[in-house]
């Protein structure tokens, strides 16, 4: 008798505990079918960032990583490979996730980049870069719709 109750008990947490494992099982599934359907970046931040790689690369700054000053091509060259890196990982898909995840900061020590222009004091690159995004998005042309 204690056998058929202790059965008819387990049967009973079992069934119980079937659909709340399907429950969990399906919300890992949406769970990570939402990450790996990351949208790409759009054209238009593709088109700022490389325009701002572009802008650091053609400027005649100076950019600090880990305490060594590096000329433009380098810090280009360098950003470059960050970029890569952080698209393979949809990490970059906006000028300004690019930024604050590639051009602010050493994924290695944690030090801020820095980019000095000239006599200039150096400022963080974080900050050169979000102006220079300004600068670029204010000069892009308005378009307004063809009658």
């Amino acid at each position: 008798m204690q056998r058929t109750c202790e059965n008819r008990f387990m049967n009973h947490r079992a069934a119980a505990f079937r659909p709340r494992s399907l429950a969990v099982f399906a919300a890992a599934l949406l769970g990570a079918a939402s990450v790996a359907v990351q949208a790409a970046p759009s054209p238009q931040a593709e088109r700022e960032t490389e325009q701002l790689i572009q802008a650091l690369g053609s400027s005649s700054c100076q950019f600090e990583r880990n305490g060594s000053w590096y000329d433009s091509a380098e810090a280009q060259a360098h950003l470059r490979k960050k970029l890569a890196y952080l698209r393979k990982r949809d990490m970059a898909d906006t000028a300004e996730l690019f930024i604050e995840r590639a051009g602010s900061e050493s994924s290695l020590s944690g030090k801020p980049y820095r980019v000095r222009c000239g006599n200039a004091a150096p400022v963080a690159s974080a900050a050169w870069l979000k102006a220079k995004l300004v600068q670029l998005r204010a000069a892009k042309p308005a378009t307004t719709p063809s009658p």
